[in-house]
């Protein structure tokens, strides 16, 4: 058991976690830019009412975080909400691009998940799975052993280098936590005829705004669609399985990815399909990472693991 929840692993995992999730959320404040305003505010120039999510919130809990937080303590130093709310959507951008060059890792982390969680829930109406993900991912790297060596504050500060069986646990643990997504994300589309017949294939493809596909195409392939729903039944069900497996370990990772890039590609939901690629590449592709960056030109600097600490991957 000590051997499997604390395995000795190098730090590659975390860099693709930080570099992954710090692009993810750039695109998103920036994609989200032109309706920052009218996602959040209160008043005319809103789609929907901030204040009616954040009742909604706070009939759940008073400890979720909401950009109401913000704006009262903005409030409090003469601050109006546009004010605010533009500071907001700032200082997550700033927060984002800290995190992509390992500046400040932690605080950048922190604050980066704060903001994030803040706006999601306060647009709790208009959120969907990319920003539970977004989320996971950036508290498992709030709380995960952080400086890389790939980051600025390795090269600063020089830190001491962290125990590899530390990085193996924060590893193993998003390991488990995605053979849960997945196998119970499996398991329920395998209870419906929907992905059996392929009719849930089909009407999510056709629902606007998903309709990236023409309705011709579908039509024409048509018989392809049980297949494509069976596959993807198959691929996460047995994922747990096959994804620890070292034999098909590569080939389960690359069909997930696929899996995702169709997805991005055929339903509009880019950003979606580029979280769940780089959480599966950080949980379960270190070992390829290690190949490719070679650990002697590493062996010299301050953050490499001390002697009797060997950073040697064992994939479990």
């Amino acid at each position: 058991m000590r051997k499997f929840l604390f395995p000795q692993e190098p730090d590659y995992w975390l860099t693709s976690l930080r570099v992954g999730l710090s692009l993810v959320v750039l695109l998103y404040a920036i994609s989200s830019r032109h309706d920052w305003m009218a996602l959040y505010s209160i008043g005319r120039r809103s789609i929907v009412g901030r204040d009616l999510a954040e009742a909604v919130l706070a009939a759940d809990s008073p400890l979720i975080p909401q950009l109401g937080w913000l704006v009262h303590a903005g409030g409090l130093t003469g601050m109006n909400e546009s004010t605010v709310l533009a500071c907001a959507w700032v200082a997550l951008l700033c927060a984002a691009l800290f995190l992509l060059f390992g500046l400040f890792c932690r605080s950048a982390a922190i604050t980066t998940w704060f903001l994030h969680l803040c706006a999601v829930k306060s647009g709790i109406f208009f959120s969907y799975g990319v920003d539970n993900f977004i989320s996971i991912g950036l508290f498992y790297l709030m709380i995960g052993p952080l400086p890389d060596r790939f980051s600025l504050d390795c090269w600063i500060f020089l830190p001491p280098g962290k125990d590899p069986r530390l990085h193996g646990f924060f590893q193993r643990v998003l390991q488990l936590h995605l053979c849960l997504i997945y196998f119970f994300g499996g398991l329920t589309k395998c209870i419906g005829w929907g992905w059996w017949n392929g009719a849930s294939l089909w009407r999510a493809l056709t629902r606007p705004p998903f309709d990236a596909v023409p309705p011709e195409m579908l039509l024409a392939g048509r018989h392809l669609l049980p297949l494509l729903g069976v596959s993807v039944c198959v691929i996460e069900v047995t994922y747990p399985i096959f994804i620890y497996w070292r034999k098909t370990r590569l080939v389960w990772v690359l069909l997930v990815c696929a899996m995702h890039v169709m997805i991005g590609l055929t339903m509009r939901l880019h950003l979606f399909a580029l979280i769940m690629i780089v959480l599966n590449l950080a949980a379960f592709a270190s070992v390829w990472f290690s190949r490719i960056f070679s650990r002697r030109s590493w062996e010299n600097h301050p953050s490499a693991p001390a002697e009797g600490g060997d950073a040697t991957v064992e994939s479990g």
